[in-house]
């Protein structure tokens, strides 16, 4: 059955998704499981859905119910639900985080593959119909790195790849070879102004895969939201991983990055 499930957090990722998986002939059923998902979705997809967050039980069903036996997870869903009170798990949901070890990334979305696999739902590399998004090594804007900026990025990349190893994020925002801040919980955009805010600007930042990625969840993207915040945080760079990373809407990210002089590297 030419049937994929999407399960949609925020962000652009999975209307690229739905729209090169419905290019190749694919029927795509969506679930957005966070609020705030591109409203473009619900045109690009075959059917779409909304679960709540934390609702295993009724998202299991909903997939079991459209026939779906495959699905990718795309989309930008904040481990800081489970912690905010916003997030209301149902008792699948609340018995899966009852019985791991931790809340880890990795962990958490190992188990959700577990539940989806127990049900007859197999978990598909999240690249598989979209790898033409992540770019190869190269300069990708009109400016070229300074030294500075290159030694910065390579010192980055591989704080960043130690943070990976550690699970517990993958930017990384340096300057002069010393680390600003650190991505957790808050996430990507939250890390770079909090790196912006104590290096004055001038600000370098790294993203990478972990050593261990595990391609099914939580490959590292990029897009416009990202270069925007490192506009509005004073960043002259940013380096992400060649093969590793996605590069969402890679004109628009470009063009942002040359009108502000900011330089991009796949590395």
């Amino acid at each position: 059955m030419n049937i994929i499930g999407l399960i949609a957090g925020i962000g652009r990722l999975p209307v690229e998704f739905a729209r090169a998986a419905r290019g190749m002939g694919f029927d795509v059923i969506a679930i957005a499981v966070a609020p705030g998902v591109e409203s473009e979705l619900a045109q690009a997809v075959t059917r779409f859905h909304t679960v709540g967050l934390g609702e295993l039980e009724k998202l299991i069903g909903l997939l079991q119910q459209e026939g779906v036996q495959q699905i990718t997870m795309l989309g930008k869903v904040t481990k800081e639900h489970l912690f905010s009170g916003t997030a209301r798990p149902d008792a699948h949901m609340q018995q899966l985080l009852a019985n791991i070890e931790d809340l880890n990334d990795d962990t958490v979305m190992l188990a959700l593959v577990r539940e989806f696999a127990n049900a007859g739902i197999g978990v598909l590399d999240q690249t598989q119909f979209i790898r033409q998004l992540m770019p190869s090594p190269g300069v990708l804007t009109n400016r070229q790195p300074t030294p500075g900026e290159q030694a910065d990025m390579e010192y980055g990349l591989a704080m960043a790849r130690q943070l990976g190893g550690l699970d517990i994020g993958q930017t990384v925002v340096v300057k002069n070879k010393a680390v600003m801040a650190v991505e957790a919980i808050e996430g990507t955009d939250a890390c770079i102004k909090r790196g912006g805010e104590l290096g004055c600007g001038g600000i370098v930042v790294a993203k990478a895969a972990k050593p261990q990625q595990d391609a099914r969840f939580d490959v590292p993207s990029v897009g416009p939201d990202t270069l925007k915040t490192m506009i509005g945080a004073g960043a002259v760079a940013l380096v992400i991983e060649a093969g590793k990373t996605l590069l969402v809407d890679k004109k628009q990210v470009v063009e942002l990055a040359n009108m502000n002089s900011i330089t991009i590297v796949a590395m």
